[in-house]
């Protein structure tokens, strides 16, 4: 039999997510190939799942979905271990990581093929074509090797997400119930995570994105996210939604469409979108979002330095002056921003670098004097392969290097370096990194994030009173009271590493 196994890898320790990636192609091959899905947020030992399955001897394929940190933790060792207990076992990897490492994971000698992009129809070619002996040369987002060269095929055109087959949740349910997918969240007891659309049409060079997409997006009708979401609700009882774009606002009309159809469903949500394109919305448009349940969206500000946004190909028209009107302009439609900051970009001398993170900070806390509602996001600047992209260039000039070996990326070191946290790039010292961290503690501190509901009203007001001292005179250095407080007695969530 060509029985296929779908794994998601564990990804948080926090929520659980609808697994959108493995659900999506699970939708292309459903009803033409049988498949399993073994999600590792959901079981104590996925090891031993995947094991009890694959020793029935049915199983000719074995397919990850690979996102930069966490879930490395679990694909690259479950991996090997299928390659060394099954060499008969096809296996292919896709997601993120898959496709921007692909010349690494490709070249583990444990990996056969790496879909490189979406794999709507990418995915079903292959296992056709796999299944039946064919060649699969012709089968476009392919990355494999043959006769010791890495063969890359033509990138596909983006699909119209319309006319893809619905997401078999109904399957999933019946290998872990829709329920346990569907959390607790600021916008809801039953929150859904949804994907509406895919890529996104601006080149920013800090984006793990851009290679794979190029620019493109293609999004669903906001009439085909509606359908989707209101199958979820009535069934399975979800009231809240997050968008998991990565960049759900592209279109105003659509997102103004979808906001009419969602509103009577009385159902909060969030989005990503960028800045100096829902500037350009209307007036009525941004009331008609919150009028819809749109309680907060989330923003890559970036920097409020001009220059360096220019190095970070931002595109479009963001500036400093932008990021601080349009967070003052939200204010008046009950929408809060969610404004990410990227701090600890290269530049040509350490005092520089030194000089670019501490204007970030006093920009953060100008927005923070602007409107005060605002959340906070802060990374620390972690390289992509956008190998065109002057700020790669910089940083490979420097002296910066991706690990040339799969099992590399294991590293504690390396597994923290794509959620933009720990890592230590060369021109930024350990220094750089506790300022930062530092500050981050201060001003999440003085201004807790409204996503945990967890904390309490007297909480947030002893956090915001015991704080005030050190954020009012920027005290920032060994702010120990703070960090022992955040973490036994308000347990303190960070949207930047857990999410909602």
């Amino acid at each position: 039999m060509n029985k296929i196994l779908l794994f998601n890898p564990r990804a948080t320790t926090y929520g659980k997510l609808i697994p959108n990636s493995i659900l999506q192609i699970a939708a292309s091959i459903h009803g033409k190939f049988d498949y399993v899905i073994v999600d590792g947020n959901r079981e104590i030992d996925p090891w031993k799942k995947i094991l009890n399955y694959l020793e029935d001897g049915s199983f000719e394929y074995f397919c990850s979905t690979v996102m930069p940190g966490p879930q490395l933790i679990q694909a690259i060792p479950f991996t090997r271990d299928v390659r060394r207990l099954f060499p008969q076992i096809k296996i292919i990897w896709g997601g993120y990581f898959a496709s921007n490492q692909q010349r690494t994971v490709i070249n583990s000698g444990y990996v056969d093929f790496v879909i490189n992009g979406p794999g709507d129809k990418a995915f079903p070619e292959l296992i056709y074509a796999l299944s039946n002996s064919l060649a699969v040369s012709e089968i476009k987002n392919l990355v494999y090797v043959r006769e010791n060269k890495i063969i890359k095929t033509q990138k596909a055109d983006l699909v119209d997400q319309d006319q893809l087959p619905d997401l078999p949740y109904d399957t999933l349910n019946n290998f872990y119930s829709l329920d346990g997918y569907l959390g607790k969240t600021f916008l809801g007891t039953k929150t859904i995570s949804y994907h509406s659309s895919i890529g996104c049409p601006f080149t920013c060079s800090f984006c793990g994105v851009v290679p794979i997409f190029e620019a493109r997006w293609k999004g669903k009708s906001a009439v085909g996210i509606y359908k989707d979401i209101k199958f979820v609700k009535e069934k399975y009882a979800g009231n809240a939604i997050t968008f998991h774009d990565n960049n759900f606002f592209v279109s105003e009309k659509r997102a103004v469409e979808f906001a009419g159809l969602i509103r009577p469903e009385n159902m909060n949500w969030w989005g990503e979108g960028r800045i100096d394109t829902m500037d350009k919305y209307s007036d009525e448009s941004l009331a008609k979002l919150r009028e819809s349940g749109c309680r907060m969206i989330f923003f890559g500000a970036e920097s409020g330095n001009d220059a360096l946004l220019k190095r970070m190909d931002k595109g479009g028209t963001q500036s400093g002056a932008k990021i601080k009107a349009f967070a003052a302009r939200l204010q008046h439609f009950d929408i809060i921003p969610e404004y990410s900051f990227i701090l600890g970009l290269p530049a040509p001398t350490e005092e520089q670098v030194w000089e670019q993170i501490e204007a970030d900070m006093q920009f953060i806390r100008d927005i923070k004097e602007i409107n005060p509602l605002t959340e906070i996001i802060i990374y620390i600047y972690s390289p992509v392969p956008t190998e065109d992209s002057e700020l790669y260039k910089d940083a490979t000039t420097k002296g910066f290097r991706f690990p040339q070996h799969l099992d590399e990326w294991m590293e504690p070191q390396w597994l923290s370096f794509d959620i933009h946290r720990k890592h230590l790039t060369p021109w930024l010292t350990p220094e750089m990194i506790r300022r930062i961290h530092e500050f981050e503690t201060v001003i999440h501190a003085q201004y807790p994030t409204i996503s945990d509901y967890k904390l309490t009203a007297f909480q947030r007001k002893a956090m915001k009173h015991i704080s005030s001292f050190r954020y009012r005179k920027n005290v920032l250095s060994y702010p120990y009271e703070l960090k022992i407080l955040q973490r036994f007695w308000l347990r303190y969530r960070r949207p930047e590493k857990e999410g909602f």
